[in-house]
């Protein structure tokens, strides 16, 4: 394989190199996350994207494949294994795609050698390449809570997204004691950073991924089977109509 050197460490790639000379924002959160959780990382990661951003995370189950799947092929995937083996194997599709469109990255070139420690060193990289950290969902003993402690090492700023009380004491507990800042508004908190990076990215409108597929399928349960609770925030926004188990493009209001 081939490899590179930063931060001071020796790490294999697979992939678009010149990611790295991109301005990265890192994700990180729980493996296991709500529906409502899912499509805020896909929608945050999708937004970042579109600015100009790239997205680093790190391939594993939950947070961390949604976030890179959402941004492809405008991500980094940080593995705690080596780059010649697919793990986790439920990710293998995506996976793929980070590998040949993307950017993949390793400390370790052994194959079957998958330890916790790993993991950790792994979460240490996800947060270098990032100028601040989001943090999706974490429980109080959690990797991300590793990565919480890297990102204040390094002076870090840590971004959270919303939770309700049980569901994510990891970054409530940030929340209640000022360690990080809460994303209230997706669309203000990604303007926000393209101004303090001075982003200046200039893109074709993007295809709205919700509309363009109910443009083709109406059938409602297809659509909620793809997209989960989003569909309702189209219907509250009255971009969407539903009549019985039919789903259209509110023509009126686009």
């Amino acid at each position: 394989m081939n490899t590179i050197n930063k931060f001071g460490k020796k790490l294999y790639f697979k992939g678009n190199l010149s990611l790295l000379d991109r301005k990265c924002i890192s994700i990180v959160g729980s493996r296991s996350i709500s529906l409502y959780t899912k499509n805020l990382v896909a929608r945050l990661s999708r937004g970042l994207v579109n600015a100009g951003f790239v997205v680093v995370s790190g391939g594993a189950i939950g947070t961390d494949i949604v976030a890179n799947e959402n941004a492809l092929p405008n991500t980094i995937a940080v593995f705690a294994n080596s780059l010649d083996e697919i793990y986790p194997k439920s990710n293998e599709g995506v996976i793929k795609k980070i590998y040949s469109d993307a950017l993949a990255l390793s400390e370790y070139d052994e194959v079957g050698k998958i330890q916790k420690y790993k993991f950790l060193k792994r979460n240490e990289i996800v947060v270098l390449l990032g100028e601040v950290l989001i943090v999706a969902s974490a429980s109080l003993k959690s990797g991300s809570m590793n990565s919480i402690k890297i990102a204040q090492k390094l002076n870090k700023e840590i971004f959270v997204l919303p939770q309700r009380i049980g569901e994510s004491d990891g970054t409530n507990f940030l929340l209640a004691n000022s360690k990080a800042k809460l994303i209230y508004d997706i669309d203000e908190f990604i303007n926000s950073l393209s101004s303090r990076f001075s982003l200046n990215f200039k893109k074709e409108k993007q295809v709205d991924e919700v509309l363009d597929f109910i443009s083709k399928n109406s059938n409602l349960k297809d659509a909620y089977q793809k997209f989960g609770n989003l569909i309702d925030e189209y219907e509250l926004d009255k971009k969407i109509i539903i009549k019985g188990v039919e789903i259209f493009i509110n023509q009126g209001d686009l």
